[in-house]
């Protein structure tokens, strides 16, 4: 709301170069000789672009709450459970996701490697990183974390990069299969953090999934 509020306010009238705005700064800013004398035009690209300052901005605890409201509302009931059922975790990957999303649908469709049901199903993208070639590393991958002491994201990245220092490749071509297999999609918070977040036993079993 407070994003479309400030779009709307900033759609007829303007303060300098200012661009994001209080509801108490419009109240004490506004002036009828401010108002924009031509026609004004609906643009909803920088609508989501100051949605996303507000998201990126927004408290983690009323946006993990917005984010539920917002998917009962939808109808994404499946997400909505989700979302609960893993609060905790949910809260500790919002400072990840927010940077990352324009809206809240992005947001959540960004949370949803958190609660996704094993076995992941890739979307398009993602599957076209998963190929046989892809596998073989993420055997190597697979290989090298079982044998990890400390699960942590410095220990993971860590042994990521002795891995990919072994192999000749760059981390690149470690951590984009592995993101794929994890999560399921190409983009996500720092995969080394999705690791941790998700935990050791489930972070193995999808990787395992995707290797069979």
């Amino acid at each position: 709301p407070a994003a479309v509020r400030n779009y709307l306010a900033r759609l007829g009238w303007s303060h300098g170069d200012e661009e994001i705005f209080s509801t108490e700064q419009m109240v004490e800013w506004f002036s009828l000789e401010a108002l924009n004398k031509g026609a004004a035009r609906f643009d909803f690209v920088k609508l989501e672009n100051i949605n996303g300052h507000y998201i990126r901005e927004a408290d983690p605890t009323y946006l993990y709450n917005v984010m539920i409201d917002t998917a009962e509302e939808v109808g994404r009931d499946e997400d909505a459970k989700g979302l609960m059922a893993n609060h905790n975790t949910v809260l500790a990957a919002l400072p990840e996701l927010q940077p990352r999303a324009k809206t809240v649908l992005e947001l959540i469709d960004l949370a949803q490697f958190i609660y996704a049901l094993r076995p992941i199903t890739p979307d398009a993208a993602a599957a076209a990183l998963l190929t046989p070639e892809a596998k073989v590393v993420l055997a190597g991958i697979a290989e090298t974390l079982g044998g990890l002491a400390d699960w942590s994201v410095p220990a993971i990245d860590g042994a990521m990069r002795e891995l990919a220092e072994a192999k000749g490749l760059k981390l690149g071509k470690l951590a984009q299969p592995l993101r794929a297999a994890l999560t399921g999609r190409t983009v996500s918070p720092g995969i080394f953090e999705v690791m941790v977040l998700i935990g050791r036993e489930e972070s193995m079993a999808r990787l395992s999934d995707q290797i069979a």
